[in-house]
């Protein structure tokens, strides 16, 4: 879902609309700010609301229609399509979203408690989920034009999300609640504060998101305007995420090998030293980004899935200190921490884009193309590194972890 919309939309409203990129920019940013509300209050929702079908299922039968119908309308827009209708049907998708995604991965790290497995589950979740994105890719660049491509991968979500829903509802378990009373909203907070590591993960997962951002918002720009290769970005995506899809064995096997903090800087350290290749790419290299594409994709599945099952660990020091199971409360923050950085990173960018002059019509600079590579393939890497020094030393381990576990059960 937020594939085709921080990748495609900026250009499709850009282009084919007319939207300025800075008016784009903005919007993305005050979603985010809007997520800052909704993301937590789904958290503790998810946590506390117990039906007779458990504590997550309900949140995805009632997120799924509004985003059928929000996705449906930001893609397929009318001719003469206002700002008001791209701003209003925006913040629906979020919040669609939003109610959806918060309870799924709070679901999917109370599966089970291994360390190792968490981090199976994660990854193949991911990678399934790329398929995805894959599909959306392939229908865009089907399209052959890009009003006709966002159909497309609206048409799929409308026709593929139900359908997912449902199987998941009918063959997912629920997990058992751990939770020995409750404890106030508030504390989470006090939680944050008092405890580094909780921080620390957050930090480096903000980081990382924006660092993912840049390249995800810029990519078509890249591709159109600094390699001069319009319409060549869909098979260019395929094998990107393809390649990510294909790794996923590759860090199953590692994950039994490497703790989770250290394997998943190394992805970041081999995924920059991949990426800065794209600096020196100009005009007529596509063959060669389409190397890097591979390349740089083979690490996505890391990056995407091994700070998810960190995030489970935390939980269980959370929960063995407080004696509540506050995993959506908790997945709520790092979601928000994810989304903020997309937005904020990625919004920033076509700010910064259109201040140095770049205009999606073309005909742009040799100073707009700089900055364009310059916040394509440059800027990430500097952020990942920063994600590295905070994580080489994360002292929750697998050992760590598991007398978290046995606490945990122990106490019921």
């Amino acid at each position: 879902m937020y594939f085709p919309v921080y990748v495609f939309l900026a250009e499709f409203y850009a282009a084919d609309h007319g939207f300025s990129l800075g008016f784009i920019g903005v919007v993305f940013i005050a979603v985010r700010l809007f997520d800052a509300v909704s993301d937590p209050a789904m958290g503790v929702l998810s946590d506390r609301v117990t039906t007779r079908w458990g504590r997550r299922r309900i949140w995805l039968v009632l997120g799924c229609p509004l985003v059928m119908v929000s996705a449906w309308c930001l893609f397929v827009p009318p001719q003469g399509v206002s700002g008001l209708w791209f701003v209003g049907f925006l913040f629906a998708l979020t919040l669609g979203w939003t109610v959806m995604l918060t309870p799924y991965f709070a679901w999917g790290a109370e599966l089970t408690g291994d360390y190792a497995e968490r981090g199976r589950v994660t990854v193949w979740r991911d990678s399934i989920g790329l398929v995805g994105t894959i599909l959306a890719a392939v229908l865009y660049n089907a399209g052959g034009q890009a009003a006709a491509g966002m159909m497309l991968v609206a048409a799929m979500i409308v026709l593929l999300l139900p359908i997912g829903v449902l199987f998941c509802l009918w063959k997912v378990p629920e997990p058992k609640d751990h939770s020995h009373g409750t404890a106030p909203v508030w504390s989470i907070v006090a939680v944050l504060r008092e405890e580094p590591l909780f921080a620390r993960l957050l930090g480096a997962y903000f980081i990382n998101g924006a660092a993912n951002a840049l390249p995800a918002t810029l990519f078509l720009f890249f591709v159109g305007y600094r390699l001069e290769a319009p319409g060549q970005g869909g098979l260019l995506l395929v094998l990107y995420f393809s390649a990510a899809v294909a790794a996923a064995p590759f860090w199953t096997f590692a994950l039994r090998r490497i703790s989770k903090h250290r394997l998943w800087c190394w992805a970041m350290v081999y995924a920059g030293a991949v990426f800065l290749c794209a600096l020196t790419l100009g005009p007529g290299d596509v063959a060669w980004f389409a190397v890097i594409c591979v390349l740089s994709g083979a690490a996505l599945g890391a990056d995407l899935a091994l700070p998810s099952a960190m995030q489970a660990d935390l939980v269980d020091l959370d929960t063995s200190r407080s004696g509540v199971q506050r995993t959506g409360a908790f997945f709520a923050l790092w979601s928000l921490a994810t989304k903020f950085a997309l937005a904020l990173a990625g919004g920033l960018a076509l700010i910064l884009l259109d201040w140095a002059g770049f205009s999606a019509e073309g005909g742009n600079s040799t100073g707009a193309l700089a900055v364009l590579a310059g916040l394509y393939a440059l800027a990430p890497v500097l952020l990942k590194g920063a994600a590295i020094i905070l994580m080489w030393e994360f002292p929750l381990d697998a050992a760590r972890q598991a007398e978290l576990r046995a606490q945990i059960e122990a106490a019921g």
